[in-house]
């Protein structure tokens, strides 16, 4: 493998991502477009929030920093983004008829990043994105003409629970579509309620739903050409597109930062464990050649 192949396969191809505006969806954006250039068109899945419609989201999200170099350098290459209105808790994603007809009939990579990464989100919500979310994708791959490659982004934790993790898919604690048929009638105190019963030894929703959400994607996809990515725990940039670049101050962030400003002193935690931190820009990488490795190989 070299990068100009890669850079290749994506040449003249059409892209979905879903998540692109958060931390590594930004990151996935500006690395398709600076070192894919042959890129035909990104489709982002965007849905409107705060008054703002998805043109005018996407015109925010191309003012964070991560685009500095691009804005200068190449700026004709926004053209090649476009906004398409859904949300991934929507049934058929909320996606318009004219745009899901676009979309299956152009898009050959599929990139789906969109999740709720709280550890602490309410169980139905996270089952609604992370899982239902994920089989509403799916539905709209099968139907894609020039369909060559699936990538999720799952997690390493989702299956925390185990003490050695394999490449593979294990099996659900609890059949996920049974969940998903609770999404329509259990109130959300009911849901509340069960949570620590359902997800059991594992520390949290996200890891949980995480969880559920492979299994979905293997039972769903058939034939789809699919790849499951899972990073650890993704940390500022290293390389690219800006070191140190991060924006927000999830997870390690925090405590970095706390420490750095002398605010954070002690840290209750076992020493003798391993912090699993990687730089976005490593996974990133990842995530677009795993997409070029699915489809050739």
């Amino acid at each position: 493998m070299c990068a100009s192949a890669v850079a290749d396969f994506y040449r003249d191809r059409c892209v979905l991502i879903t998540g692109a505006t958060g931390f590594m969806g930004k990151v996935l954006v500006e690395k398709l477009l600076r070192s894919c250039p042959g890129v035909a068109t990104i489709y982002l899945l965007m849905r409107p929030k705060g008054g703002h419609d998805v043109r005018a989201r996407l015109d925010e999200l191309l003012n964070s920093k991560v685009f500095d170099e691009l804005r200068c350098k190449s700026p004709e290459v926004f053209r090649k983004l476009v906004p398409v209105q859904g949300d991934i808790i929507l049934p058929s994603l909320g996606i318009y008829a004219e745009d899901a007809t676009t979309l299956i009939s152009t898009v050959s990579v599929v990139f789906h990043a969109a999740a709720t990464v709280k550890f602490d989100e309410a169980l139905k919500l996270s089952l609604q994105m992370n899982v239902l979310g994920t089989k509403r994708l799916v539905e709209l791959c099968h139907k894609m003409t020039k369909l060559v490659a699936v990538v999720h982004v799952s997690t390493a934790y989702c299956n925390c629970d185990r003490g050695e993790v394999k490449e593979m898919v294990y099996p659900p604690p609890i059949d996920p579509y049974k969940l998903i048929q609770l999404i329509d009638w259990m109130d959300d105190e009911t849901f509340n309620y069960l949570t620590p019963k359902l997800i059991g030894t594992r520390p949290n929703t996200y890891t949980y739903t995480k969880a559920l959400a492979e299994h979905v994607l293997v039972q769903e996809a058939g034939s789809l050409p699919l790849a499951i990515v899972r990073p650890s725990i993704v940390a500022a940039a290293w390389r690219e597109p800006l070191p140190g670049w991060v924006d927000n101050l999830n997870g390690p962030t925090g405590l970095i930062v706390g420490a750095g400003k002398g605010m954070l002193r002690t840290l209750h935690c076992r020493g003798e464990l391993v912090a699993d931190l990687i730089p976005v820009d490593i996974p990133i990488n990842l995530l677009i050649v795993t997409a070029w490795h699915t489809a050739t190989h």
